[in-house]
């Protein structure tokens, strides 16, 4: 097809055949929520390791709490996407939740490393058994709900590869998590809360996006003569 051509329509109502995918400043800005999204879905563990650094335990889980709920009235105040916010504020929830029935802050940061721990293996599960999670949740958040990767072995191919990335790293980061749990570093688990949430998964996601889009738009090996 030229550039510049029109996209072939149904004869019955005119809507092109294949809607074109978001480019991949659109699919990143979606799936982080933007830079604000970054920033809301960051601030309740902050407050929460500030807190619990220059006071007590109960305080900061109060504190932690409150910004999260004020984040989420504030996007539904202004009519904004709270998919994110509501993420946010479950997982601050149940986390609080642990810490003040136990008195142990450490276990703040609990639900979010088994969570991690759950979710890497499960990737590697999946790869493993040839339906690689990365490729249907591509499925459902960037092709609309279509799974044609199925039917193209360099897709399955790509889309296993990359499940087997995201668990390895997912397994890796929740790794030092929970070394630092079981050696009661709370501080320092705070940080690399932080440090280990929003970069890797940024940086993930970026290779997911680029990869996928690379291999689709190289064209398909021609079939061995006589296949």
């Amino acid at each position: 097809m030229t550039a510049g051509a029109q996209r072939p329509t149904q004869p019955a109502t005119g809507v092109p055949d294949e809607e074109p995918l978001p480019t991949l400043a659109e699919q990143m800005a979606d799936q982080l929520g933007g830079w604000r999204g970054l920033v809301e879905s960051s601030i309740p563990v902050v407050v929460f390791v500030l807190a619990n650094v220059i006071g007590d335990l109960r305080p900061a889980v109060l504190a932690s709490v409150g910004v999260a709920l004020l984040i989420a009235v504030v996007r539904l105040a202004q009519r904004r996407p709270v998919r994110h916010a509501i993420n946010g504020l479950f997982g601050v929830a149940i986390g609080a939740a642990i810490a003040w029935r136990t008195g142990d802050e450490r276990d703040f940061y609990l639900p979010g490393i088994l969570y991690g721990i759950g979710y890497g293996l499960a990737l590697l599960v999946s790869a493993l058994l040839r339906q690689p999670l990365v490729g249907w949740i591509w499925s459902v958040l960037v092709a609309k709900g279509r799974a044609e990767w199925r039917d193209d072995p360099r897709l399955v191919r790509t889309f296993t590869q990359l499940t087997v990335l995201w668990g390895v790293v997912w397994l890796a980061k929740v790794g030092v998590q929970a070394a630092l749990y079981l050696a009661q570093q709370d501080t320092a688990l705070g940080i690399a809360r932080l440090a280990l949430g929003y970069p890797p998964y940024a940086l993930l996601l970026l290779i997911t996006v680029w990869t996928v889009r690379r291999v689709t738009r190289e064209p398909a090996p021609d079939p061995l003569p006589g296949a």
